[in-house]
């Protein structure tokens, strides 16, 4: 089946194009919309311009929009503008969407999917936190934390890569503190720097951490594509 991909650059959808292809879906562009703030319930906020990168790492067509703020049901209207346009250019059959808990993201997906007559694959969908994060890296994907805003998540997390050693401390504090250890409930967002998916893994050249205490993000100032690490 033809699919695109709902793309924000972090784990969960990047991870979502690499099930689909396993599963032999044909993925035939990414789709990313640059949400309007970053309190966004549907869509990937920080860093989501360097989603250009991946896109090309991985050879797959983008197609991006931007949120339109003077229209009340922006997000929803404008996801479904954009699936429009993936329609009419890629003739996909097919959406998918890499969220692993929220029924409120899942309906939504799934409103638009049928008005459109595409069919909505979650490859995700209620996966155990612990088992994906293991999966995650044992597929060979590289992530860091662009933002954090939970209790148990300091400054040093930002921009730090999840590895398997790190992924204890990290489950350890998420029994702790109480938060998801996917971050599926928003702890925390993250970007994809290197996977099976990329041609060449993308080096983050300048960046800066914000921090007030409690949340934080890490901000991409300069990235490229490290064409001599492989």
């Amino acid at each position: 089946m033809k699919v695109a991909v709902l793309f924000s650059g972090g784990k969960d959808s990047t991870f979502s194009i690499y099930k689909a292809k396993m599963a032999g879906h044909e993925v035939v562009c990414i789709v990313t919309i640059f949400p309007k703030s970053e309190e966004s319930k549907l869509l990937h906020y920080p860093n989501i311009q360097f989603t250009k990168l991946q896109s090309e790492s991985m050879n797959i067509p983008q197609i991006s929009i931007k949120v339109d703020s003077t229209n009340p049901n922006s997000e929803a209207a404008t996801l479904e503008e954009i699936l429009i346009q993936a329609k009419e250019k890629f003739a996909i059959q097919g959406i998918v969407h890499g969220g692993i808990l929220s029924e409120f993201q899942r309906k939504k997906f799934e409103q638009i999917s049928q008005s459109l007559g595409i069919i909505l694959i979650s490859p995700l969908w209620k996966k155990n936190e612990k088992e994906y994060m293991e999966n995650l890296l044992e597929s060979k994907f590289h992530f860091i934390p662009i933002s954090v805003s939970s209790d148990g998540l300091d400054e040093s997390w930002l921009g730090k890569e999840i590895t398997k050693e790190n992924l204890i401390t990290l489950e350890n504090l998420s029994k702790k503190y109480g938060f998801n250890l996917s971050f599926e409930g928003g702890e925390a967002e993250t970007f994809v720097i290197d996977c099976p998916l990329f041609s060449y893994p993308i080096k983050i050249v300048k960046s800066k951490k914000i921090w007030d205490g409690y949340r934080g993000r890490f901000e991409i100032l300069e990235a490229k594509l490290d064409n001599h690490a492989r």
